[in-house]
């Protein structure tokens, strides 16, 4: 299994509200639903209940939640990312731009034809 799947279903069951742990993983609430589907796919029934009331785990959900702290715990950690030097390509200045172009007006950047 995904050990990222893993993490934000931890992270779900923890706060057992699905905004509040988006923002604590600091990923968009969309992918927090998407990555929980797909999870409950890969173990083939729901982890969480989802109703007026609130979100809570099935009994499932609380099973699983133990194995997946586990597989976390077990998990290697990450290779830290390579540090990109800052900067980049530099880019040709455009100027300050035009001027807006008013209806009835000759435009600003244009010559007149001379007569």
């Amino acid at each position: 299994m995904n050990i990222t799947l893993l993490t934000r279903f931890v992270a779900v069951a923890e706060e057992l509200h699905f905004p509040r742990a988006a923002k604590a993983l600091n990923i968009p609430l969309a992918s927090l639903y998407s990555s929980i589907a797909k999870l409950e796919d890969e173990v083939g029934s729901p982890l969480f209940v989802r109703d007026a009331s609130g979100t809570r785990l099935t009994n499932a959900g609380t099973l699983f939640l133990a194995t997946a702290r586990a597989e976390i715990a077990a998990a290697p950690t990450p290779a830290p990312k390579p540090v990109v030097p800052a900067g980049g390509k530099a880019k040709a200045s455009k100027g300050t731009g035009r001027a807006p172009i008013v209806k009835g007006q000759p435009k600003p950047y244009k010559k007149r034809q001379g007569r």
